[in-house]
């Protein structure tokens, strides 16, 4: 049922050696493969087939699902709408991500179009890994796009991950918050040779006491380029803050756009950015250590993006 790629696949974007436990769901060049539900977490395809519903009973505590798409198909561009119910007062882990082994002349390419809405006082934590690979040349596209709704008390927290490999992307996170919520996310980039990312987020702080928290990461390698666009609008007394770090290398790009919307008096919004080169400081510490310069950058890079 899974082969060589396809286990690469799975192990990178999802830390999968095989079939997880609990509930699945795994789509392989776009049709489902696997599926397994439990007890408290329902897996169903939506009316149309275009994607799945995932709803979390009320109460549910420590437990996950895995969601992850794998691709191999040359000239395959597949698109997914899924959903997710989290019950009221629950606490979980979705584990999703989109690996695409290129072998051909020919592109392949993702579009997983997750909306979530959130209970109240429930709490999900949501992990997304995008990630290609393969001895082929066909331009390899993953465009993700995710929309979240808090209800009062409701917690997401979201780590969004672009790994390598892919030559194209357009993400997308929107998200509304309701009274007393909190929206945590940690976005990490990393493009190289002529690839192009570029990242869109809308914030909307709707309820009082809602927070709301985003850190970019970058990392800008050859003559790639990034973009990040970050839009955090308060309606209500609230708090919420914007982080764009990028390290550009070679003859990388990199434009941050943050910006700031304030329509209460008792809003609190902030922000700070810095782009930049790896401080020779850090390299000449490491190289001292015994780190060839390569093995140096490469130390600095990944500590930056965890």
């Amino acid at each position: 049922m899974l082969d060589a790629i396809d286990k690469d696949l799975l192990k990178t974007v999802a830390d999968l050696e095989g079939l997880p436990k609990g509930a699945f769901n795994i789509r392989k060049n776009g049709k489902l493969l696997k599926r397994e539900v439990s007890a408290n977490i329902n897996i169903e395809s939506n009316a149309d087939g275009s994607g799945i519903v995932v709803t979390i009973k009320p109460g549910t505590i420590n437990e996950s699902v895995h969601i992850p798409v794998i691709l191999s198909q040359a000239g395959l561009y597949d698109v997914v709408y899924n959903n997710f119910i989290i019950g009221e007062g629950s606490d979980v882990t979705i584990i999703a991500g989109c690996g695409i082994h290129c072998g051909t002349l020919e592109p392949e390419g993702h579009a997983g179009i997750h909306e979530f809405r959130v209970g109240k006082g429930a709490k999900v934590k949501y992990v997304e890994k995008h990630y290609a690979s393969g001895p082929g040349r066909g331009r390899r596209t993953l465009n993700p796009t995710t929309k979240v709704f808090l209800e009062a008390g409701a917690t997401a927290e979201m780590e969004l991950t672009q790994i390598g490999g892919v030559d194209e992307a357009n993400r997308t996170n929107e998200a509304t918050l309701g009274p007393d919520s909190l929206l945590l996310i940690t976005e990490r980039v990393l493009t190289e040779g002529n690839q192009k990312a570029v990242s869109a987020n809308t914030i909307i702080l709707a309820g009082a006491g809602s927070r709301a928290n985003m850190i970019s990461r970058s990392v800008i390698k050859g003559d790639s380029e990034q973009d990040f666009y970050a839009t955090m609008e308060a309606l209500a007394p609230c708090f919420g803050h914007i982080e764009c770090d990028a390290i550009i290398m070679d003859n990388g790009r990199n434009d941050t756009v943050p910006s700031l919307k304030a329509r209460h008096p008792d809003a609190a919004l902030t922000h700070e950015a810095s782009i930049g080169k790896i401080a020779s400081d850090q390299l000449m510490k490491l190289m001292s250590l015994g780190l060839t310069y390569d093995e140096a950058v490469n130390r600095i890079i990944q500590g930056f993006l965890k």
